[in-house]
């Protein structure tokens, strides 16, 4: 029988009735079908996928490769200081004493003082190269191992200016080395790993990246340093001083120094080739003399000179060029004695152009003991020649 001679109801019955049939049918197929595009895609795809931090640190840890690597050449060192404090004439009268008796407070002239910081091995001699703030001053430094030997240590030399110093141990000549790196080499944005003892946490690691380059000392805070600092979000915490940062590879690219107490996730390290050539020189003669012009300054822009022109309160008129602005002359200095002014602005040395302060101390610092610099100066409308023969930073009064 032909479904086309049915009454008109039974063919539309009919035809509702094959399509549900086959949409049952459809979806059944379906099911058998979809297990089989769950199953895992193949490793390739999956690795195409991943980030690329995840993919670089991998199933074994780039980080673990250099900790071990260097790790057994970080140290702890412990100092000791003694202080005397003045005693107060009341606490030594007699009659005070007689009429107290054992009640009468006793006044210790001597007060102990104990630090913490970390280091790290530069040869197999004994050398350790950590910052001067760590063992300044120090009766007593001792020098304690990974393997837990623990030594005496000898300050071989100090630095205040770079805040380097040099300790020597005597453990025979089975010392693990820490590789060295280059810090120019390094880029913002690689791989930054802190090795210390923070806080008393001995052989603590922490891990983040270079966050800038050539932050100077004055820019972080610390004016007395002559310092270009590589800038890093690695956690660096007080005991941290000293120990090492390292690259990816594992190899010394700075010297853990300072933190900001006014920022989180902000710490500072002296790049390791400006750290290697003051160890040496520490190594060889205990000091390391710097030289000086003898001036206070500011970096100047015309900007800067117009704005304090246009103010009627201001102590003096600035030339607007840019340059570096003398704010003061230390008395009896070399920059006194050439005859360098308050107010005066720094545009040339030797024939290069200065153009901020940082640039200025640089050249300076990259100068000899004695030599003769031909500065340039502006003064009001007039320039002048002056030269001036540098002298030991030591000399400063």
């Amino acid at each position: 029988m032909q479904i086309s001679k049915l009454p008109r109801s039974i063919r539309q019955l009919t035809t509702h009735a094959i399509a549900i049939f086959m949409g049952v049918m459809l979806s059944v197929t379906s099911l058998q079908v979809l297990p089989s595009q769950a199953e895992p895609a193949p490793d390739s795809v999956v690795s195409q996928k991943l980030s690329p931090a995840v993919a670089a640190v991998g199933s074994s840890s780039f980080v673990t490769a250099a900790v071990n690597r260097v790790g057994p050449a970080v140290v702890r060192i412990d100092t000791e200081r003694t202080i005397t404090r003045r005693v107060e004439p009341m606490m030594e009268d007699p009659f005070l004493r007689r009429f107290f008796g054992d009640s009468f407070p006793q006044q210790s002239p001597t007060e102990q003082l104990r630090g913490l910081g970390s280091g790290f091995i530069l040869d197999k001699s004994g050398l350790i190269l950590t910052n001067a703030h760590v063992v300044d001053q120090a009766d007593k430094v001792t020098v304690r191992l990974k393997d837990g030997r623990t030594f005496e240590g000898t300050v071989k030399g100090i630095d205040e200016v770079t805040d380097l110093a040099v300790v020597k141990i005597n453990a025979g000549s089975d010392l693990p080395v820490a590789p060295l790196g280059s810090s120019n080499n390094v880029q913002v944005g690689d791989w930054a790993i802190a090795v210390g003892n923070p806080l008393g946490f001995d052989n603590t690691v922490t891990l983040g990246i270079v966050s800038t380059l050539k932050r100077s000392s004055a820019q972080v805070g610390i004016s007395d340093k002559r310092l270009d600092f590589i800038q890093t979000d690695a956690a660096i915490n007080p005991g941290n001083s000293g120990g090492p940062l390292l690259n990816g590879e594992g190899e010394v690219i700075g010297i853990n120094t300072a933190i900001r107490a006014d920022a989180m996730g902000i710490g500072f390290a002296i790049p390791i080739d400006k750290a290697k050539a003051i160890a040496l020189q520490l190594q060889r003669d205990g000091k390391v003399a710097h030289p000086y012009l003898g001036v206070q300054m500011i970096t100047l822009t015309p900007q800067l000179a117009k704005t304090n022109n246009s103010d009627p309160n201001s102590m003096f008129e600035i030339p607007e060029v840019k340059g570096v602005l003398v704010m003061r002359v230390v008395p009896n200095s070399p920059a006194a004695n050439a005859g360098i002014r308050r107010g005066d602005v720094i545009v040339q040395i030797d024939g290069k152009p200065i153009t901020n302060a940082e640039q200025l101390q640089g050249v300076v610092e990259d100068s000899n003991l004695g030599q003769l610099l031909q500065v340039k100066v502006q003064r009001g409308n007039q320039t002048q020649l002056l030269s001036v023969r540098t002298a030991e930073l030591k000399d400063i009064s």
